[in-house]
């Protein structure tokens, strides 16, 4: 096996044993991104220096007998809109497309104290506002299983480096399917923890509700080490919670209960992504596991329209500081002539910095909370989501996991949804829900329709990751 085609146990177990050397195993990874991302773009920044001097630490290290831990040398490649100190982060937007972290995010921090060895910044849709990796202010990223399709979004970058092995793990965030549809679409395991069980402190902010960041590795296992760093109280988020140590692990499947939402398989999904994901289903049912049908009726109806209430509302909040003067273009290039009032610059700052999804979703946004529209709209839209938590409160006292498709449809063709923004939100109609409600999910492989890559979904209880990790790890041992 080539080092680059490592996951983190395998890796960790090489190092240990001196098979080869953290800046061997760094190079490896570093070499194949310069011959390979020029067909798929999944990097923006290539930290070659920081992750070379990473790598020598560990090396040192280990050559006096330290232990390490496990994530110690390991090369993964971080979401652009997440801080790494000193690094150039973009939010894959012109208008940050200068702008140097000043700190590191508190993911990073943890992971930077294991000795993980970053290896870049992965592309991104624009603030993280799309479903396929080519909102980017930069260029599209490319899927490795069919360069002619799209990764999925908006951790595309994230996603496709670990499919195409150009990192041995990744962080992504996740707004409404961020994580897990491009783990789907790329044919890689994607973890969006419950809303809290990570910080957020260090994520440029799109939706704050909403918001999670979380891992995408090449298996289960490896996101279970990921999740286990990176999570837990950060006095920097207010969100971020303390979690009890009673955890769920699940053994086997035998007596599980699992629901299976009927308006899951409704009408609009792909025949062979039904036929592939009640195909997984059903081994989890061989080997013992309660299948029950249950129903979701607020969540499957109203949480898509629900979340482009409240997402945009959120967003045209949090973008708003990206005026030209705090934040954003605050030089406007040869146009200091034409500039005769402040508004001038809000304008000329915004018209040059945001691409045309990002300033729909503000336009949107603004309109949902603006006077005579705001009880009309966001504030329904809040009843709705208490309602669709409800909808998930109610089925989890009868079934113990969700399981359902990632995205009805596998990975579409590039430029395919650029011009129908609405075709290109219904790809994300499966998660809306598990964001709006809070609650962790796991997308993982679970078959291909002609060599596109299949995600089955497993959500669980709230803070119960360990719970739908052990019931994934399982089920990928037997497909």
């Amino acid at each position: 096996m080539e080092l680059h085609e490592l996951t983190i146990n395998q890796a960790h177990q090489g190092l240990v044993k001196r098979e080869f050397s953290a800046l061997e195993l760094t190079k490896a990874f570093l070499d194949r991104i310069e011959k390979l991302d020029k067909k798929i773009f999944s990097y923006l920044t290539i930290t070659k220096n920081l992750a070379t001097s990473e790598a020598k630490t560990i090396d040192g290290l280990i050559s006096r007998e330290k232990k390490i831990p496990i994530l110690a040398g390991i090369p993964l490649a971080v979401k652009d809109n997440i801080l790494v100190e000193n690094i150039r982060c973009t939010a894959a937007s012109k208008i940050l497309e200068n702008y140097i972290a000043s700190y590191d995010a508190t993911c990073i921090k943890k992971l930077k104290a294991q000795g993980a060895v970053i290896l870049g910044k992965t592309n991104m849709d624009e603030f993280a506002m799309g479903s396929s990796c080519e909102h980017s202010a930069f260029f599209p990223t490319k899927n490795p299983h069919d360069e002619s399709r799209v990764p999925g979004g908006s951790s595309g970058g994230s996603a496709a480096a670990v499919a195409g092995n150009l990192c041995c793990y990744a962080l992504g965030s996740d707004t409404c399917g961020s994580i897990r549809q491009p783990a789907s679409f790329c044919g890689v395991v994607g973890l969006k923890p419950t809303y809290g069980a990570v910080s957020r402190y260090g994520l440029i902010a799109m939706a704050s509700s909403l918001d999670q960041i979380g891992p995408i590795t090449k298996t289960v296992a490896d996101a279970k080490i990921v999740f286990d760093v990176i999570s837990g109280k950060d006095p920097l988020d207010s969100t971020s919670i303390k979690t009890s140590n009673i955890q769920h692990p699940t053994s086997n499947i035998k007596d599980l209960k699992i629901g299976v939402p009927k308006e899951y398989f409704a009408k609009g999904i792909d025949p062979e992504v039904e036929k592939i994901v009640k195909s997984g289903i059903k081994k989890c049912e061989a080997l013992g596991a309660n299948i029950k049908e249950v129903s979701l009726p607020y969540s499957t109806e109203h949480a898509l329209a629900t979340y482009y209430i409240i997402m945009p509302s959120e967003v045209s909040a949090n973008l708003a500081r990206y005026d030209g003067i705090k934040y954003g273009l605050s030089k406007i290039k040869n146009q200091k002539s034409n500039i005769k009032n402040l508004l001038d610059v809000y304008l000329k700052s915004r018209a040059e910095g945001f691409g045309e999804e990002v300033r729909r979703r503000i336009m949107l946004g603004t309109y949902a909370l603006s006077a005579g529209y705001y009880e009309a709209y966001y504030l329904k839209a809040q009843k709705i989501r208490t309602l669709i938590r409800k909808d998930f409160e109610r089925v989890f006292k009868k079934v113990d996991v969700l399981m359902t498709p990632t995205s009805p449809i596998p990975a579409f063709k590039l430029g395919e949804k650029m011009t129908d923004p609405l075709s290109m939100y219904l790809s994300d109609i499966y998660m809306a829900a598990v964001n709006l409600a809070g609650l962790p999910a796991i997308s993982i492989p679970c078959g291909k329709v002609e060599n596109l890559p299949i995600g089955l979904q497993i959500i669980g209880k709230p803070f119960e990751e360990d719970r739908i990790l052990d019931i994934a790890n399982i089920f990928d041992k037997i497909k």
